[in-house]
């Protein structure tokens, strides 16, 4: 571009400076003519002044340039191989070098795996000592707990008429880890004499599970949580003052959550709130 502009400021027979030079004499020859064409002079010297030294600064500027074959290749190979990443790995140079990124990192990860891996090791066998640490301290206060709720249901068990039952809390640890700690919790219970308790829910039935699951709630006295408890005739097997006092264990648990109880004690219907009857209407056709 330079040489170009050297070429047409001063170079050529067509250049600027060459038309300038032709035309300054028939100026001058004009002035003698004509006024008007006078007092140009000083005008025509000072522009081709400033052309000369345009001149004079392209032809320079065009001797400082060096072209390189070898770099230009160089440049353009460079520009064909980023056309290629951004058509494989993103449309923008930016998406480009967030690839390159990610990918950094997963080799540093690979390079790194063997000596992550005895790092990882390490914490887990920390965490692992802590985890049981913290679950023998649950174990230790789950088993004080379970004794005093093991006597207070056995105590409630007696007046509801299961005076003989008994009542165990057994746990057996779990082998794999979990947020309950390693405790694996389970009721046993005996309601006759002489039988071993066995598990809660493989000994229990009808009247006695009712009674048993009512002492349960009563004595974990737990927080009103919106749920409905639905005990299906557990006044089975009882009357007077028993039934009055399975009654008063209903009215307890009724003080937080809902109780529904199908029971054929007026000792136990009179402590609920709402009575609903139900009758069995069978009719020959």
């Amino acid at each position: 571009m330079s040489s170009e502009a050297h070429s047409l400021v001063y170079d050529d027979e067509l250049s600027t400076l060459a038309t300038l030079d032709r035309s300054a004499p028939i100026i001058a020859e004009l002035a003698d003519y004509d006024a008007r064409f006078r007092g140009f002079d000083e005008g025509l010297n000072a522009a081709r002044a400033v052309i000369d030294e345009l001149g004079s600064t392209a032809r320079d500027f065009s001797s400082t340039l060096e072209f390189s074959p070898e770099r230009l290749d160089e440049i353009e190979n460079r520009l064909n191989e980023i056309v290629r990443l951004k058509r494989k790995y993103g449309e923008t140079i930016e998406a480009v070098l967030e690839h390159l990124r990610v990918s950094d990192e997963r080799l540093q990860g690979i390079e790194m795996a063997e000596f992550r891996e005895e790092e990882l090791k390490k914490h887990l066998d920390v965490a692992a000592d802590a985890y049981m640490k913290a679950a023998s301290v649950l174990h230790d206060a789950r088993t004080k707990a379970a004794l005093k709720f093991s006597k207070a249901v056995e105590q409630d068990l007696q007046a509801v008429a299961l005076e003989k039952a008994k009542f165990e809390v057994r746990f057996t640890e779990s082998e794999t880890f979990s947020a309950n700690g390693t405790d694996i919790v389970e009721f046993y219970f005996s309601a006759n004499p002489g039988e071993p308790p066995r598990p809660l829910a493989k000994v229990a039935s009808g009247g006695e599970a009712s009674r048993l699951m009512l002492i349960l709630k009563t004595v974990a006295k737990g927080e009103p949580n919106g749920k409905t408890a639905v005990f299906d005739e557990i006044d089975i097997g009882i009357g007077g003052r028993v039934a009055e006092a399975v009654g008063r264990k209903l009215k307890d648990l009724a003080a937080s959550q809902q109780v529904f109880c199908v029971t054929h004690q007026p000792q136990i219907a009179s402590l609920a709130d709402r009575h609903f009857v139900v009758e069995k209407d069978a009719c020959c056709k």
